[in-house]
């Protein structure tokens, strides 16, 4: 079976689902869930130039049609760091 293809909505890169990190906008109420959900859904490389430019560039938010809360890149900010540093995360 082959796997599935997402592509990453800052840097273009094209992968498996796997790979990326999923933001949901839920319907109806619409608010921003990662990983989980059911609704518009956009894919991030988990990495902190993706991430810069996202958010610099609200790529995220045009792409889920919705604005996108401060609180949501804390959460992918830090989830960067532990994925980066990830024997830090286990002391």
């Amino acid at each position: 079976m082959k796997p599935n293809y997402r592509r990453c909505v800052s840097c273009r890169k094209v992968g498996p689902k796997s790979e990326f990190w999923r933001l949901v906008r839920q319907h109806p109420s619409h608010t921003i869930q990662l990983d989980e959900g059911m609704g518009r859904s956009v894919y991030l490389c988990p990495q902190a130039e993706c991430l810069k430019a996202a958010q610099r560039k609200d790529r995220l938010g045009r792409s889920l049609k919705t604005s996108v809360p401060q609180a949501i890149y804390e959460r992918l900010w830090q989830r960067l760091a532990t994925v980066e540093n990830p024997k830090s995360s286990l002391t």
